[in-house]
């Protein structure tokens, strides 16, 4: 088995260097050595060369899917109820599936990410960490029965489309149309999405578009079909770094879609695009902090038991600061190592070679799931509007 015993200091997280912690408990302790043992098999020996080659293999992303170790990137608590009857009880290490807390997730990217770089992970992962949730959340009974499934299995990938050249980290411009057929039967969608992490090899898209007026109130979510679908053009976008993450751009030319595939009901899209803004920021921030992710993590996994709508609106503010000072930190650690590092932090090759890459990396931390600019704004707007609310509720109430 794996040790966790550690004599560089500030390599690990604290409660893995022997420290008091009050939110990991003996089964967090287990999955971490069971995900340290694996990922350290099939992804950590080879990340680098696969990286530099730009493609992670095929057969990673099978192994992956038999082992069940793909699922963890789904927001907990996990969908019990899909993966009971896909007949999975159990994750790694015999973690039972309804025991699966924000906390082994917190671990399980801790773990994906002591490979240095984004790129092979998120090859793998992006997928069902973002483009699964929506449909989870929101899809109709027929439309999870028709795609969960082979999602789940591995059968098949997905992905989350966004991002467009013209609309970023501001969803409610996006510009991508699906207009209802005259028959009724079809969403005919036109646009262009642009830097879609594993695009290029998704069978479908959890694609938002506009089925109505301007604004977010226009906007709807779409599960797209990619592979092989008429109208549908993708190529490859060579990126600085995370070149094996597949970043795709997407011409979407009267694309035939069954309005079917529709996940929740039309004009609802910003909300649901929103509702896994604070899993898919948490993901990207849980790389660089550690103390303040614990105390964010803890209340996330307690709130969202609770109340989902509650813990995004309560939590929203504090998850987008997180996620900004996560690319500043990142962004420092490596400068500060490509200057320990000297000439050899500088070159592609050699000693230095994953500093390099790591370095070439900052951006799509500062980027990525809200710019950095974008989340400092929206922090503080959120922050004030809860504050507000709280005031005012406090003035109902009078000692």
């Amino acid at each position: 088995m794996a040790t966790t015993n550690v004599t560089v200091p500030f390599s690990e997280p604290p409660w893995l260097m022997g420290l008091p912690s009050p939110y990991y408990n003996e089964s967090h302790r287990k999955w971490q050595r069971a995900c340290r043992d694996f990922i350290g098999e099939h992804l950590l020996p080879h990340a680098l060369d696969w990286e530099n080659d730009g493609k992670v293999p095929e057969h990673v992303f099978r192994v992956f899917s038999e082992h069940n170790m793909l699922i963890p990137n789904l927001p907990a608590p996990l969908p019990i109820d899909l993966l009971r009857r896909l007949g999975i009880h159990t994750l790694l290490g015999g973690l039972r599936i309804e025991d699966f807390d924000y906390f082994h997730f917190v671990i399980y990217i801790n773990e994906m990410r002591r490979v240095g770089i984004s790129g092979p992970a998120s090859s793998l992962a992006t997928g069902m960490a973002y483009g699964m949730p929506p449909i989870i959340a929101y899809g109709s009974t027929d439309l999870q029965n028709r795609i969960l499934p082979d999602l789940v299995r591995g059968a098949k990938r997905i992905c989350i489309a966004i991002t467009e050249p013209d609309a970023g980290s501001d969803v409610a411009g996006i510009a991508t149309t699906a207009v209802k057929s005259d028959c009724g039967k079809s969403y005919i969608v036109s646009g262009e999405k642009k830097w879609i992490t594993n695009g290029v090899w998704s069978d479908y898209a959890t694609m938002a578009v506009r089925t109505g007026g301007p604004g977010p109130n226009g906007l709807s979510l779409l599960v797209v079909p990619l592979r092989n679908q008429a109208g549908v053009t993708m190529r490859c976008m060579k990126t600085s770094g995370g070149t094996t993450s597949g970043t795709t751009f997407i011409d979407l030319d009267d694309v035939k879609v069954p309005v079917e595939n529709l996940i929740g009901q039309e004009g609802r899209g910003m909300k649901m695009v929103t509702t896994n803004f604070n899993h898919e920021r948490l993901a990207i921030a849980i790389g660089a902090l550690s103390a303040w992710i614990d105390q964010l993590v803890y209340q996330m996994d307690q709130l969202v038991k609770k109340d989902k709508t509650e813990a995004n609106r309560t939590l929203g503010g504090q998850m987008a600061l997180v996620k900004a000072k996560d690319g500043l930190v990142l962004d420092e650690c490596a400068r500060c190592a490509v200057l320990l590092f000297g000439g050899n932090g500088y070159t592609r090759t050699g000693q230095g070679e994953l500093v390099e890459k790591i370095y070439r990396e900052v951006p799509a931390a500062r980027i990525p799931g809200g710019s950095e600019d974008v989340m400092l704004d929206l922090a503080v707007r959120q922050l004030v509007k809860n504050l507000q609310a709280k005031t005012k509720a406090l003035g109902k109430h009078k000692i």
